[in-house]
């Protein structure tokens, strides 16, 4: 049967699960905390207030959008803009417009804040840090795009932006941006010093991650010296190789004790899992340390575990004894046993998935500006608004999980954001009406329900409890 084209003049969106994100927002107290943070001010008085540009890109990444010109996917919603408060939705050069006000002081002034408060909402005084880099390829003149380390492009400009994450929370404590050029370790002092600045007062770090970038003397005497505990990742170089070589290596199930379950069947699994990895440890002195330092040793087997991490050795590439084995090595100031260092530096792994997650799902590598300090700021709100979604996703865990694990934003979005609504009116009433299967309504429901008293601060489990002192 041949269809017939007709219009409605009802105002329906295609987004009316991002209510339920709104309901968060506004037991956080965001907008307060975004009307205090400084923000640059239109220069007219007929000018969007930054708020609620900052809030239509936001609200925008969450729905899909990847490219600036693609923040217009929420522009003619007039239902979203009646949701979220805004009289009407503004055009993207707005917001880019906005951004490039933005240079290294404004920076400083305005995101310190707002990452503190998010922070606050997180019921964990001590928490663990990840330091990790990234390479963001860049196309076209942008400021500070370089060439430099580029697996995927080589040859192409980049950025190479330093991010610090919280594993605790899933969320984000910093990010800055740099020339594609740029050393890993450069300037990671002042990085990490910022990072905890935005954890906010009566948060410390109990333990730091990073990879090998960071095994720098300078970078490893600041966390001594601060009594920061660390495990960190070491290059393979030649001098090292030959320590590791020379060490004494151990099966990894006859030291593996920790967290271990008394039921036996669980026990010969772990025994099999294992198989396969060795662990050694030594004191090592590298050419730039001023003294020798803890580090252990893992090789694992590529027959036994052929999709092991680690690197061969170079120099021992015709010892088939050697060969076979791919080496890591990291340095500690734990006083662990082998194995909980190798296992609690292991989790820095997730680092990894939070950036597949912000490149794919926020668009972290395409929203660049032509000036370094306007793309800098595009990227602190990408983590601003990845935090707000993990609090929402840990706030919510539980009303998630009935109907299975939504851990990304595409998943919330196809699942849970995209419904279809629109808002009467009755009286002085509003009702947000959902075009929601049948079979869902029930959980729909109750993610409404509980979306009315969000448990805040929001409670998780640490990553790393220190021993306590003394």
């Amino acid at each position: 049967m041949e269809l017939r084209l007709d219009f409605t003049d009802k105002q329906i969106t295609p987004w009316a699960g991002m209510s339920l994100v709104k309901r968060m927002l506004d037991h956080i107290g965001w907008d307060l905390a975004m009307t205090r943070a400084n923000l640059p001010q239109p220069g007219s008085n007929r000018g969007y207030a930054p708020e609620q540009l900052i809030g239509q890109f936001m609200l925008s990444l969450w729905c899909g959008a990847n490219r600036f010109e693609h923040l217009e996917v929420t522009r003619f919603d007039g239902v979203l803009a009646r949701i979220f408060g805004f009289e009407r939705m503004a055009n993207y050069k707005a917001l880019t417009r906005l951004l490039d006000k933005f240079d290294q002081a404004s920076i400083a002034n305005t995101f310190a804040s707002l990452y503190q408060h998010l922070f606050e909402q997180v019921g964990l005084q001590t928490l663990t840090l990840d330091l990790d880099s990234t390479v963001l390829t860049r196309y076209g003149v942008q400021q500070g795009a370089a060439r430099g380390y580029n697996p995927s492009k080589r040859g192409r400009a980049s950025h190479h932006p330093l991010l610090a994450f919280c594993a605790d929370s899933r969320m984000i404590a910093n990010v800055w941006l740099r020339p594609g050029n740029a050393h890993t370790a450069n300037n990671a002092i002042g990085f990490l010093q910022s990072s905890i600045a935005h954890l906010g007062a009566g948060k410390r770090v109990g333990l730091l991650r990073a990879d090998s970038g960071f095994s720098e003397n300078a970078f490893l005497q600041h966390l001594e010296q601060s009594q920061t505990a660390y495990t960190v990742a070491m290059r393979l170089v030649q001098p090292l190789q030959h320590a590791l070589v020379s060490a004494r290596w151990w099966p990894l199930q006859e030291h593996d004790q920790a967290g271990r379950t008394s039921k036996a069947d669980k026990a010969n699994q772990c025994l099999d899992e294992v198989a396969g990895i060795e662990l050694c440890e030594i004191h090592y002195q590298a050419s730039s340390w001023d003294a020798p330092r803890r580090v252990i040793g893992v090789r694992q087997h590529m027959k036994t575990r052929p999709q092991a991490k680690g690197k061969s050795l170079s120099l021992f590439a015709e010892d088939a004894d050697i060969s076979g084995w791919r080496y890591a090595a990291i340095v500690t100031d734990l006083k662990l046993p082998a194995v909980q260092v190798w296992r609690t530096y292991r989790g820095r792994a997730d680092c990894e998935n939070r950036i597949k997650e912000l490149k794919y799902d926020f668009a972290l590598g395409t929203l660049a500006r032509r000036n370094f300090w306007a793309t800098e700021a595009a990227l602190h709100w990408v983590m601003l608004a990845f935090n707000l979604m993990s609090l929402f996703r840990t706030a919510m865990q539980r009303q998630l999980n009935k109907t299975g694990s939504m851990q990304t934003l595409a998943s919330l979005r196809q699942q849970l954001f995209a419904q279809a609504g629109f808002i009467t009116k009755e009286g002085k009433s509003r009702t947000l009406k959902l075009a929601t299967a049948m079979q869902r309504r029930e959980w729909v429901t109750g993610l409404w329900n509980a979306s009315k008293s969000f448990e805040l601060p929001v409670t998780v489990r640490p990553i790393f409890e220190p021993a306590p002192t003394g």
